[in-house]
């Protein structure tokens, strides 16, 4: 079992960028995926991002394709959501969750962080 926090959350301009991380305790966290979702007031849901423990696996949603970038280090147990081009719909918190197997739905994802609040002023 892991438990991911998650940091790196802001108020940030349209077309700035942010970088958010997903670390956890245990060495177990290198054989994990992990996915991010965000959820903003009064929409659904979205899951945004997904890597597998091998990095040889990414998913992106079409809305933050081409902007969005997910990698890991598994030397610092860390896994990064960078950020670009952001746009004020991108406002929402995000969450990480982390899997023993990889997917692209947060289905797949068993344990999930608080989140971390991402504010995007037009």
């Amino acid at each position: 079992q892991v438990q991911p926090v998650e940091s790196g959350g802001g108020l940030v301009q349209a077309g700035g960028s942010l970088r958010l991380s997903c670390a956890a305790s245990g060495r177990t966290f290198n054989s994990y995926a992990v996915g991010w979702l965000r959820q903003a007031p009064g929409k659904e849901r979205e899951f945004v991002a997904a890597i597998s423990f091998s990095s040889v696996r990414t998913y992106y949603a079409d809305s933050v394709k081409d902007r969005f970038t997910i990698f890991r280090d598994n030397a610092k147990n860390t896994v990064y959501l960078q950020m670009n081009s952001l746009k004020f719909e991108d406002t929402a918190v995000y969450y990480c969750g982390a899997a023993p197997i990889y997917g692209t739905s947060a289905a797949n994802y068993d344990y999930w962080g608080q989140g971390t609040q991402v504010t995007v002023s037009s």
